[in-house]
């Protein structure tokens, strides 16, 4: 048994739908009565004139009658004027024809017991010469009726004749009109009813029969919602141009201006995210950059073929924040394979004592601790700034765990706080360690083709007001044609790699208002500068 909905709280409010169709019902019916009314008017009317028109032609016809004028001076007008006045009844089809005296006494009429009687109505003007037309009840009933006179030779008044259509038979004739009419106004208040109801039907499926208030309730909140989540939202339809796009979207992906109706590919967006974007496949979790953030991509199809949705979310922080964890567990790992090697060189001095050979375990073991401790001591005098030194010994631990020296030259120095608030921690760790872990990489990989042991040198010191951070390898280098290629995302030469890192050196760059510069001598030189106070940026 299906489950019966729960009752509603609230009366139900009238679907925008159902309110629109009450408002075409009421219009259709109001223009249809209004037009009924108007039409049966037109119609009354012009019947009415019609019977005006016919009662004065019968009218006059009878009154220029040479036997009815004379028959008006004669003895006995009665006897000859009504066997004549019903023979122009029963051919005219007008309701009665009174032919009367000067003093309105009536010589005919279709009731003969009203002959001799007086006529009533108004004969003033007819007595005056003229014929004038009125509608007015009399003994027959209210008629349109007409009153005018019977003039001798010399144009004297010698009787009067009027001749009338009873209202009722106006009507009469108005009957199968108005019926039709009736027929037309009904044909046309269905007809219109339908057209509300369908028009009805298609809005309350694309509003989902909610009322005005609903509707309007729900785009506030859609608003609302839209504009105050930390996501991007974009919307776009099937041709690829953007139906919306929300705040979070145009500040992740640095979008200014009007939007809407402009198609994605020609926004000011990188090539790889668009790309993603207009793939056939949907993207998930795909990790972009734009000028200044790093973002998390994912899109979805809307519906049959209506468009897509592309959401958006901020990875620049998570994205530092695993730099440095990454930067942390690694030197970590080479703390534990240090102190692996120390256990070993410490068991080789054990070995040495027991042997008898003191001299020389007295001399393997300084060496190796001046081995160990030269480079610490380097960084510590020469990188005040805690993070750098943090890092470059951590990073120094791991290339030799790979077989690679990395060197500081002899030039570095920067000073504890002499880098600006402004300048972020999290963004020198990007910068340094993306630098830094590429270059280890092209040193292995690189020496297989040099004689000598693979190294990396590392230079940071403060040069005209900037930070300059530089890391040679001894590697391959990088190919001059690949240079402009270099710091797009997915360049990369390793075979595993993402071609993520150095697209975040240059994005780090970038925010800060730096320059990142390639250059070559026995392998890669990357060159990044960072200004102490922002200014501008390139990437060359």
């Amino acid at each position: 048994m299906s489950a019966r909905p729960l009752p509603s709280s609230r009366r139900r409010v009238r679907s925008l739908a159902g309110q629109l169709f009450v408002v075409q019902i009421v219009i259709v019916a109001a223009v249809v009565a209004g037009g009924a009314v108007l039409a049966y008017l037109f119609t009354a009317s012009r019947a009415e004139d019609a019977a005006r028109n016919q009662v004065v032609a019968v009218a006059r016809s009878v009154a220029d009658s040479p036997s009815v004028r004379e028959a008006a001076t004669g003895p006995d007008p009665s006897a000859v004027l009504q066997p004549y006045a019903q023979q122009v009844v029963a051919h005219t089809g007008v309701s009665f024809v009174t032919v009367m005296d000067t003093h309105g006494v009536r010589w005919t009429h279709p009731d003969p017991a009203q002959i001799g009687k007086p006529f009533l109505g108004h004969i003033d003007r007819a007595l005056a010469g003229q014929t004038w037309t009125e509608t007015y009840a009399g003994t027959l009933g209210p008629s349109v009726r007409v009153v005018t006179p019977v003039l001798d030779a010399d144009r004297h008044v010698t009787g009067l004749v009027s001749v009338g259509i009873l209202v009722r038979s106006i009507s009469d004739e108005l009957r199968a009109p108005l019926l039709a009419l009736a027929g037309v106004a009904l044909a046309a208040l269905a007809l219109g009813g339908l057209g509300s109801y369908l028009v009805g039907a298609r809005l309350r499926r694309h509003t989902h029969g909610m009322g005005a208030a609903e509707l309007s309730h729900l785009y506030e909140y859609h608003q609302a919602t839209l504009h105050s989540v930390r996501e991007g939202l974009v919307l776009l339809d099937r041709a690829h141009r953007v139906v919306l796009c929300n705040d979070a979207a145009r500040e992740l992906l640095g979008l200014e201006g009007e939007l809407e109706g402009r198609p994605i590919a020609g926004l000011d967006l990188p090539e790889s995210l668009v790309t993603a974007v207009l793939g056939p496949e949907p993207a998930r979790d795909e990790v972009h950059l734009t000028a200044e953030r790093v973002v998390v991509v994912n899109t979805s199809a809307i519906g049959a073929g209506l468009g897509s949705v592309i959401t958006l979310r901020d990875h620049t922080e998570l994205q530092a924040l695993a730099g440095e964890l990454d930067s942390v567990r690694g030197f970590t790992e080479a703390l534990g394979a240090q102190a692996h090697e120390a256990a070993n060189r410490l068991h080789t001095v054990v070995s040495l004592i027991e042997l008898g050979r003191h001299e020389q375990a007295v001399e393997f073991a300084t060496a190796e601790l001046a081995l160990a401790q030269r480079l610490t001591d380097r960084v510590v005098a020469a990188v005040g700034e805690p993070v750098l030194a943090a890092l470059l010994l951590g990073k120094a631990a791991q290339a030799a765990e790979r077989g690679v020296e990395l060197t500081l030259t002899e030039d570095s120095r920067i000073d504890d706080g002499v880098l600006p608030p402004g300048l972020p921690a999290r963004d020198l760790v990007t910068v340094l360690g993306n630098l830094l872990d590429n270059a280890v990489d092209a040193a292995v990989e690189g020496a297989a083709d040099r004689a000598d042991a693979p190294e990396v040198t590392v230079t940071a010191r403060v040069e005209d007001d900037r930070l300059l951070l530089r890391v040679a390898d001894t590697g391959a280098g990088i190919d001059p044609r690949a240079v402009e290629d270099v710091f797009r995302r997915g360049w990369t030469t390793k075979r595993s790699g993402h071609g993520l890192g150095l697209a975040l050196v240059a994005q780090a760059a970038r925010r800060n208002g730096g320059t990142v510069e390639v250059g070559r001598e026995r392998g890669a030189v990357l060159t990044v500068r960072l200004p102490l106070q922002r200014t501008g940026v390139t990437v060359r």
